[in-house]
Formats: structure tokens, sequence, C-alpha cells
């Protein structure tokens, strides 16, 4: 069920210090402020700084008047987005986002070193996120949507506001008197996440007013599916004698399609940080099952880089 900010605020109990993702909007800046009044000189803030919009500057300039006013200090970092072929706008922001708070976890000391992350996503975000896996017909991982914790480069990450209303979250931070910047590709339809907020929520919200609950608990329930899944994935792989860098072929073909087909996913995921789409998947799998001579040849693109077979097994690399 949704939360109000202060019971997600109590429910949220992260390792010390903790790092706040600051991007200037009405979520983030809320986020910094409840958890630096929480935890005063345990919070830092980071900024990243895309340069995707004619706007960033003052994004940047107001996270440093707000990390100013809270007292809170602050670390930015400048990326550079290269968007690979075959690869969305969307995603290669979020890769470049990652890539830029694992290096500010190395480089900032100014609390001590960073335990934790905290991201502003709020439930309204958590829906957007589950439609938009419906409509790309993605599988139980998709549909999962997002976690509210989880591991990243020996770093937790939390999603603190995910069961709290994006609405619940702006009154609160009026009623702080807090100010932030409204982001002008928020209200751009030429991205399908905001064609989604913009007509499709308010339609949600009217024939299905406890939508935000009851979405949010079926990506719970597709999420501890996908747990089931990844774990037998991960017995499947032990067994194969499967490694980070080489997965057996002819173990592997001893297996069902559809098992094959998760131990492939997982061991991409897990080794490489590669997702594949599924006709990249399907045509693996047939090349897999394809292969009962030494000559036979796999050389496939998944995701941004290729599976390559050899005499030792499949493995991946970005050329």
């Amino acid at each position: 069920m949704t939360l109000s900010v202060d019971a997600a605020l109590a429910a949220f109990a992260p390792s010390l210090p903790l790092a706040v993702a600051l991007s200037g909007g009405a979520d983030s800046v809320a986020l910094l402020a409840a958890c630096a009044r929480k935890w005063p000189g345990q919070v830092v803030a980071w900024h990243v700084n895309h340069g995707l919009q004619a706007s960033a500057s003052l994004f940047e300039s107001h996270c440093r008047t707000v990390c100013a006013q809270l007292q809170v200090p602050l670390a930015v970092r400048a990326v550079h987005v290269h968007t690979a072929p075959g690869q969305g706008p969307e995603d290669a922001a979020r890769r470049a986002r990652y890539a830029a708070l694992d290096a500010l976890a190395l480089e900032d000391t100014a609390c001590g070193a960073t335990k934790s992350v905290a991201i502003a996503q709020h439930a309204d975000d958590q829906v957007e996120t589950l439609l938009l896996a419906l409509s790309r017909g993605a599988g139980l991982a998709g549909l999962s949507a997002m976690p509210a914790h989880w591991r990243r480069q020996g770093m937790d990450y939390y999603r603190p506001w995910l069961a709290v209303a994006g609405a619940d979250i702006r009154a609160w931070a009026q009623a702080q008197g807090l100010t932030w910047v409204e982001d002008p590709t928020n209200v751009d339809e030429r991205y399908t996440r905001n064609r989604i907020r913009a007509r499709l929520m308010p339609v949600l919200r009217d024939v299905f007013p406890q939508f935000l609950d009851t979405f949010a608990r079926s990506a719970a329930h597709a999420a501890q599916a996908q747990t089931v899944l990844d774990e037998l994935a991960a017995s499947d792989l032990q067994t194969l004698g499967a490694t980070a860098e080489v997965l057996p072929v002819q173990p592997l073909q001893a297996l069902s399609r559809t098992r094959q087909a998760h131990a492939l996913r997982h061991w991409l995921k897990v080794s490489f940080g590669v997702v594949s789409s599924t006709a990249q998947l399907q045509e693996l799998l047939d090349q897999v099952a394809a292969c009962t001579t030494r000559g036979h040849r796999i050389y496939i693109k998944v995701g941004h880089g290729f599976v390559q077979g050899s005499r030792k097994g499949l493995t991946w690399y970005n050329p």
C-alpha cells in the first residue's frame, strides 16, 4: 500500500553515510531535505550533469543553492551520453548516470566512505515503468519494475519514495518551503513515458483509484517469481560448470530450451551486465541447438556486444 512521506522516511534505515542522488527536481530535493534533517552530518548529495538539454546548467546551479541552504556537501559529475547502435537515449542516459554514481562513490569522501545511495523515484514512476514494460512485451524481469533496494558495485541503493505517491511528495515539499526546478522534457510527449504520464495515468486514476497499490502489488509478485527463476538459473549454471567468462555449450544443450533461455539470460546479465532482446536470445538458442560439430561457428550480436563460440564454450565481448 502507498505510504505517507513521514511513514516512508521512518521505515528507511540505510547504512550511513548516505548519498542522495539529486537532480534538482521536486522528488530528489524533498528526499535530500528529509534525509539531511533525519541524519545531520551524515548525508551528501550527488548530482550528475548529463548535458543533454540547455537547462542542464540551471539544474546544477539549483542543486548548489539547495545544498548550501541545507548545509549538505555536494559532488557533481559531468558525463557524456553516448548512444550505441540499437540503444535508446533513455537507456544510454541511465547507464551513464549509474556509471557516474559509481565514480562518485569512489571519489566523494566528504562524510567518510559512503555506504548507501538513495534515489527519489516514487509510486507513480513505478507504475509508469510497469506500463512501459507491458507495452514492450517484457518478461518477468521487466514486469518486476523497479526494486526498492539492490546492491551495485558493493554499494546499497535504495528508493525510499517507491511506495509514496508523487503528488504527496510535492505537497510535502511545498509545506516544507522547498524549491525545485521543473524539467522541461517532462512535458515533451515525443517520449513514451511522458505520454503515459499525461494521457494514461489520469484515466487509470479515474477508473481504478487504487491503481498505485494494485499495480505495485503485481510488480512485487513478478519480482518474487523472477527471484525463483534467478535461483534456478544460478543452480543450473553451477551444474553446467559455467564461469563468469565461459559457458560450456554441450552441457547447456542437455537442458530444455526454456531452461537454456533462463540460464543464458542470467549468465549474460550477472557476468557482463548485458540484457538480451527476445529476438537475440531466440537466435542464440537456435545456434546452440545447431552446434553439433566442432566447426560450427556462433557469433551473434547480444546487447551492445557479441556472443561468440569457442572450443571452451560461449563467451561475450564488446569490441
